[in-house]
Order: structure tokens, then C-alpha cells, then sequence
């Protein structure tokens, strides 16, 4: 179901209101377009935020983010680097100056210099910013630590003294962003701001912030080819290379129960404004193997920002979240000028980042069926490295078996192809055989005439047929190992949570 919508369209603000440090700023006209990291340090002199790579990788440019919610402001960490001022009307952006207490280092600071954690410097402020709104909470083991810094790179110390730091913080003495900004100050503003519409022109340029389904498709249907901003985590770094410079742009932050996941006991349905980080949490328990799987993606400060509508609108062949949702069956709900449409996602994709999208609709929302207990659901991801890095492959496997024998069976690949694909022809195959190693073994010519990998920088396209047809007979053992039973279950619970340390390590 498409997002409710309110019953009177507001009037059209011209102008972006923004909070930094606590403090109000207005934007007007061409400023509006101008990015985060840019403003920061060139017209409000806040230097401390660094900008590297302005691909959102290496967390330099880490600040926090405030959006309201209710009558508190809830915050997280996102790449400075890769948001624009327009993205930001009615939120409340922390640097690292803002993190100072009472003029002086913050208790994360302190821990830093007691330990040695800094030497160029570049990366520090990131850190310092990740580290405080992971510690703010309480302390932190080693292991959380880790994950919390995944998107933060260092150069020069190893990480060693950064990891050690944290643990020499002195969490008694830190203070919650609520208590260095009460919201009090400005909820207020902040809510009224983050619920209004906005149309600022500039020259050729235009940004739209509907409040309205309505108001939105007219607009994508008015300007065919518009850019939808949502995360940001793709189009920033697009715009910061100067790949794409669109004349007009869509924000989809104002539009009703635009962030919402619900779940049942069939399905999860996620609104198109959900962010990534929120549906892990929400995968984490209603699918655990896809939450565990949605660890690898991004860093922290990505999910946070990006949005499942926004990595399938993408329509990248190496998607992490694509062969997940193929071999589920989700149904994309796109709404138009004409009303709302279902679509299965494995229909969605037409070619090479195309998809079946047209000019005046949105992704709206996801449903996602969750596999029934006695279903196998198995994840995999190979890249260089663990963190932090697009997949060389992926694969997606749904299988039922009853008294060892295949009876049904889904599976999708990405990085074999112009899009991720389905092997329906091995799937065939597959179906009333025997769910053991001889199975698996005899199907590799099958798996590898369904799939057209190429040589690139992440791997050849020998090591990806390989890892196609390798990836099945590993399921298997795997599965087999941790105590499948023949009719799909385990037989074991302690076996299911082997897995998911086995994953985590």
C-alpha cells in the first residue's frame, strides 16, 4: 500500500531551514544546492569536517545528523561528504566542533591522546564523531567497537591505538548529543520544517520537496528524468564527480509514513524512505540470515543514510539487497499519476540498470515475504575484503526439500550479468533430486551456460564461473554440517547460531 496522504497540501516554502551546532541557518536560491562539506568549511568556517575521497568511503567527513521525531530529536552518523543542503531542510547537523565540552576535549578526545589514536589527522574527526555516538550509550566492547568504525578508514596507525582508546574511554563522564543540544531548543522548528513543502529555482535548477504522493508524481511527470533524492548515497557521489549535474530534483523527505517497516507474520512492508540501518534491525529478527547478510553492506554511515527503494531504483547488477528479494518473490509497489501498481521484483529489471519504472512513479513500498521455518534461505557475498566493498558475487538460494529431496527451489546470482539473474534451468534440474554433494557436484555446466560474467577489476570471469557453481555444492555442506534435517530444518537451534558466528568472525 502506497504511503496515506494528508488532507491539504501545504503552501510552498521557498527557502531550506537548517540547524548546525545547535544553531538556525535559512538557505536561499542557489546556496540550496550546494554540498554539506562545502558549507560547512567554506561559509560557516567549520574546518574540523574533512573531506578525502567525496565518495562517502572513508568516513573523514563523518558528522551526525538530527531528524525529529515525536518530541525528541533521534540522531546518527552519516558521510558528510556525499549530502547536499537540499536533503537537509528541518534537521540538525553536529561536527566535530559541536562535540567540545565546555571548550574542552570531549572524554573520546581525551582517550585519543592518552592513547596515541591520531597521527596525520586527516580521518581524526571521523573518528572522534563515530566513536562518541557509539560511547555516548554506555561501553562498548572491542567487537562493537569494530563494526561502529567500519566506515571510518585510517592510514597511519593501524587501528590498534584507535580500538584501544576506546576501551580507555571514560563513559561516566560523556554527554549525549541531547545533553549538549536539548531539543527543546528546537524540536519545534524542526518539526514544523521537516513536514513542509519546499520549491527553490535557481537558473535552470529546481529542488521539490512535496508533502503529497500527488504533488510528487506531477512533478517526476512535469520533469521527465529528474533525480530522486533520497539517502543521497549514490547521487552525491555522482554530483561530487561531476557525472551528473541534474537541472531537476526530487525529495522524497516530507512524504507521509515515508519511513515505516511493518511486520507480520507472512511479510515485512518497507515504505520507500526506509533506511537501510532500520531494515536490518527489522531483518534481524523477522529474517536473520538476510539481517546477518545486510552487516556487509555499506558502513554504518550508509545505511543510515541510503534506502532499500533507492539500491533497487539503482538497478546495479552487483546490488547486495537484489538476489535476496529475487528468490523471495518481493513485490515492488510503484506509484504513478495513474495510481499504484505490484510488480514482482524478478519483472522488475528490463536491462543494464534499466527497469520497467515510468517517468511519474516512485518505489512507494516493498513487500518482502519471509521464508516459512521449514525453507531454506542461504546468503552469500564474495569481495576483496570484508567490509566496506561491492561484491565480486552474490548469491541468493530458496529451497523446500521434503524427506531429502528437492521439491522447490529459487536461486539468483548478481555479478554474472547485465542485471542479476534467476537460473531457472538449474532450478529444473534441481527439482526431485536427492540434497546431497552428488547433486550439487553434477549440476556445474548447468549453473555456469545460465550466467555471462565478465572480467573486471573485482575478478576475472573464470574465478566468477567458478564461484557459481561452487557456491551451491558449499551451501550444501554447510547445511548438512549444521544439522539439516531432509525436510529442511535443523535439527539443532545452537546449529543456526554457529552459523551466524561463523558469519560474524
Amino acid at each position: 500500500m502506497p504511503p496515506t496522504e494528508p488532507p491539504t497540501p501545504q503552501p510552498l516554502r521557498d527557502h531550506l531551514t537548517i540547524f548546525v551546532n545547535g544553531q538556525r541557518h535559512t538557505i536561499r536560491g542557489g546556496d540550496a544546492f550546494t554540498p554539506l562539506t562545502d558549507w560547512l568549511r567554506y561559509d560557516l568556517h567549520l574546518t574540523g569536517t574533512k573531506v578525502v575521497c567525496a565518495e562517502g568511503d572513508c568516513g573523514s567527513c563523518t558528522i551526525l545528523l538530527g531528524k525529529a521525531r515525536g518530541d525528541t530529536i533521534i540522531y546518527f552518523t552519516v558521510c558528510g561528504c556525499i549530502q547536499y543542503l537540499f536533503q537537509l531542510d528541518g534537521m540538525h547537523v553536529v561536527t566535530i566542533e559541536g562535540l567540545k565540552y565546555d571548550g574542552a576535549l570531549n572524554p573520546v578526545q581525551e582517550a585519543f591522546v592518552a592513547c596515541h589514536g591520531a597521527q596525520c589527522g586527516f580521518c581524526t574527526p571521523g573518528f572522534i564523531v563515530s566513536m562518541h555516538s557509539l560511547l555516548e550509550r554506555g561501553p562498548a566492547d572491542a567487537g562493537a567497537v569494530k563494526r561502529a568504525l567500519t566506515g571510518n578508514l585510517c592510514r597511519c596507525t593501524g587501528y590498534e591505538p584507535i580500538v584501544t582508546a576506546a576501551g580507555r574511554v571514560d563513559c561516566a563522564k560523556m554527554r549525549s548529543i541531547e545533553q549538549l543540544f536539548p531539543s527543546a531548543t528546537m524540536i519545534e522548528v524542526m518539526g514544523e520544517a521537516i513536514h513542509e513543502a519546499v520549491l527553490i529555482t535557481h537558473g535552470e535548477r529546481s529542488f521539490f520537496k512535496p508533502v503529497t504522493i500527488q504533488q510528487a508524481v506531477e512533478f517526476r511527470a512535469g520533469n521527465p528524468g529528474c533525480a530522486i533524492i533520497a539517502g543521497g548515497t549514490d547521487l552525491g557521489v555522482q554530483m561530487n564527480k561531476g557525472i551528473r549535474r541534474p537541472t531537476a530534483i526530487l525529495s522524497t523527505a516530507a512524504l507521509p509514513d515515508w519511513d515505516a517497516i511493518t511486520v507480520d507474520d507472512a511479510q515485512l512492508t518497507v515504505a520507500g524512505g526506509a533506511s537501510l540501518s532500520a531494515l536490518e534491525l527489522a531483518l534481524d529478527e523477522a529474517i536473520p540470515e538476510f539481517g546477518q547478510y545486510m552487516e556487509w553492506f555499506g558502513s554504518p554511515q550508509i545505511r543510515n543514510a541510503g534506502t532499500l527503494a533507492g539500491n533497487l531504483a539503482n538497478a546495479s547488477p552487483i546490488g547486495d539487497m537484489l538476489p535476496p528479494l529475487f528468490v523471495l518473490d518481493a513485490q515492488i509497489v510503484l506509484t504513478g499519476a495513474a495510481g499504484a501498481r505490484s510488480i514482482n521484483i524478478n519483472a522488475f529489471y528490463s536491462g543494464y540498470r534499466k527497469t520497467v519504472m515510468r517517468d511519474d512513479e516512485l518505489i512507494t513500498a516493498i513487500h518482502i515475504p519471509r521464508p516459512a521455518k521449514d525453507e531454506i534461505f542461504k546468503l552469500y557475498k564474495v569481495s576483496k575484503r570484508k567490509d566496506l566493498d561491492i561484491s565480486t558475487f552474490s548469491a541468493a538460494v530458496w529451497m523446500r526439500l521434503r524427506d531429502g529431496v528437492i521439491i522447490d527451489s529459487r536461486i539468483a546470482y548478481g555479478g554474472v550479468g547485465p542485471t542479476v539473474l534467476r537460473l531457472p534451468n538449474t532450478e529444473s534440474q534441481l527439482r526431485g533430486k536427492p540434497f546431497d554433494e552428488k547433486t550439487f557436484a553434477e549440476i556445474a555446466d548447468t549453473v555456469q551456460a545460465e550466467i555471462t560474467p565478465i572480467s573486471d577489476v573485482r575478478g576475472s570471469s573464470d574465478y566468477r564461473y567458478l564461484l557459481a557453481s561452487n557456491i551451491l555444492r558449499r551451501m550444501q555442506v554447510e547445511l548438512v554440517s549444521h544439522g539439516v534435517n531432509g525436510n529442511g530444518q535443523q535439527d539443532k537451534h545452537e546449529g543456526h547460531e554457529e552459523q551466524r558466528e561463523d558469519r560474524r568472525r
